[in-house]
């Protein structure tokens, strides 16, 4: 036999051995093994294509052979070979035609599913792609979506299952590790949900952010339920104090009560309140909903203006969760993830009684100390009218004025505030138009600098800049701010500093700045140039060197003031 028929032969019984080992697969009871058979059954179909092509197009120079070649005569092993070779490609085209167009009817489903879903009808969501998978075995979205969904309905089981499956089809779907951690967190399979989540890690080390999100989680839930053991623990040995907590809660429940049963009530039980277990048992006997869901209390805490028996309740509540949420991770979730309540702070802050101003602030205060009590703040709150509400303290005593510019300024240092405030601004604008337009001779001198001060550092985002400078009437607060300030140069230095310095960030793209707008401020700053203070000199200078090149106009007029030579003067006067 010849070199080339030997090689043909042993190749063809090489496809065989392939081929059959592919048919076993596609009638594999796997379904997910079943369906990559199908998949590499056409692969090999488009190669086998190619090679057709190929054939057809060879001359018999290959095999030096001038004539013709003739047909060799067939014996029957080989006509039974390419016999069974055409059923195979016939049957594995018709596979892929069934797979086309089952794909079709599987993405109709999950687009069905999905919307059933967005409405929260999780069952229908189930039942589509529950059909879309009886189309296709292997779709892993499918899998991940109906995960999803048994997740909402509680059923981490079925979850957990699915996810599995979807490994299977991608061993690297971090969609499915994500659903899995979640569904063993919530069956309290701490390690197991940590492993997930680190899994997610090791596949794209680009969702750091967001596994550390995931994995803060888990630890705030294992503590939590730590703490729920233990404080079981003290109330089943008989604590005096466990037992008084849960008494006091059994009788704060009682409804239709006068307003000031409950308040003297919650004194009593705030006093409770000294250490973790107690905290822990005031959450595990339902404590936060029987105080929020009290139709006397929840009165007393939206009344818009209370009286002085509805003033009490309201600051008795509040100074009860700050009891419950110090240091307890789960109690401040609660509190704050809860709808009702999260809507309650942000209204409590911006009441006209002071009594219950300061208990909110303190509280929100105490929450924003950490960074899991921040992420609450920012995801769960109103955030457009807490800055209204932080805002306006600015009209009210130092003290008060700075503790809310400390809570902005906590909030302000986390990415996810500044995610939110250029989504935001265009709600936000009047509120913070508002902070450039108060007298500083009646407001607070360090709280005022450092809501400056914020929105200087805000103002760096390009997105941010660019809608500030949008707002006209948040340029005609800086201008005017400007002016105030240069009435008493001495007195509110501090203040034209940290306006500068805002206006430096606003400045940092000339081409947003107008230049009506920019000639005003260019020649405030040409005058702060005789200022004996460096400090501002040097801020001038900034937004000086930002705002000349936006009007030829201005620029001759800086020459004909002579601020060549002013600046040659600086320069010096820095050097030596």
């Amino acid at each position: 036999m010849a070199d080339y028929q030997e090689k043909d032969l042993q190749k063809f019984l090489k496809n065989v051995d392939e081929i059959t080992s592919l048919i076993q697969e596609m009638n594999s009871d796997d379904p997910v093994v079943q369906e990559k058979a199908v998949l590499e059954t056409e692969k090999r179909l488009q190669f086998m294509e190619q090679d057709r092509e190929e054939d057809e197009c060879r001359t018999t120079v290959n095999r030096t052979v001038i004539s013709p070649p003739q047909a060799p005569a067939k014996n029957a092993d080989e006509i039974s070979s390419e016999a069974f070779l055409a059923s195979v490609e016939k049957d594995a085209k018709e596979r892929a035609k069934r797979r086309r167009e089952n794909k079709v009817l599987a993405d109709a489903l999950k687009e069905k599913g999905n919307e059933a879903f967005g409405k929260g009808d999780y069952e229908t969501a189930i039942s589509c792609y529950s059909e879309g998978l009886e189309k296709l075995k292997d779709m892993k979205v499918l899998y991940t979506n109906r995960a999803q969904a048994y997740i909402k309905l509680g059923d981490y089981r079925k979850a957990l299952t699915d996810c599995d499956w979807a490994l299977k089809c991608d061993e690297k779907c971090t969609k499915a590790y994500f659903h899995m951690g979640k569904a063993h967190l919530a069956l309290k399979n701490y390690s197991e949900s940590r492993e997930c989540y680190q899994k997610i890690l090791e596949i794209n080390p680009q969702l750091q952010t967001q596994v550390k999100g995931y994995l803060n989680q888990v630890d705030l839930r294992e503590k939590a339920d730590l703490q729920e053991k233990e404080a079981q623990d003290l109330l089943d040995s008989g604590k005096d104090t466990a037992v008084t907590t849960k008494n006091l809660l059994e009788t704060l429940s009682k409804p239709d009560q006068i307003p000031l049963f409950y308040a003297g009530g919650i004194e009593i039980l705030t006093e409770m309140m000294k250490d973790c277990a107690e905290r822990t048992l005031f959450r595990t006997h339902n404590g936060f909903s029987i105080i929020s869901d009290n139709e006397v209390i929840r009165r007393c805490l939206s009344t818009a203006g209370k009286d002085a028996v509805e003033e009490t309740v309201c600051v008795s509540v509040l100074r009860l969760w700050q009891a419950v949420c110090s240091e307890n991770e789960e109690n401040q979730r609660l509190l704050v993830m809860h709808p009702t309540r999260g809507q309650l702070l942000p209204a409590l802050l911006a009441s006209r009684v002071p009594t219950i101003q300061e208990q909110s602030l303190a509280l929100l205060l105490q929450l924003a100390q950490t960074e899991n009590g921040r992420g609450l703040i920012i995801s769960h709150l109103d955030l457009t009218r807490l800055l209204e509400a932080l805002v306006s303290f600015l009209d009210f005593s130092e003290k008060k004025a700075n503790s809310a510019m400390a809570l902005l300024t906590d909030l302000a240092l986390e990415e996810r505030f500044h995610v939110w405030f250029q989504a935001s601004l265009p709600g936000a604008l009047p509120a913070l138009a508002a902070v450039l337009k108060r007298d500083p001779r009646v407001t607070s001198t360090s709280a005022l600098c450092q809501c400056i001060a914020i929105l200087g550092n805000l103002s760096a985002e390009p997105a941010a800049r660019r809608q500030l400078f949008a707002s006209e009437e948040f340029g005609d607060a800086c201008l005017g701010l400007m002016a105030k300030c240069e009435e008493d140069m001495d007195l509110f230095r501090e203040v034209m500093y940290t306006l500068l310095g805002l206006m430096m960030n606003l400045c940092l793209q000339p081409s947003l700045v107008s230049e009506v707008w920019a000639m005003e401020v260019s020649r405030k700053c040409l005058s702060l140039l005789n200022s004996p203070d460096g400090g501002i000199l040097t801020r001038a200078a900034g937004v000086l060197s930002r705002t000349l090149s936006s009007s030829l106009t201005i620029v001759e007029e800086a020459l004909r003031a002579g601020v060549v030579k002013k600046m040659i003067k600086f320069l010096k006067s820095s050097v030596f």
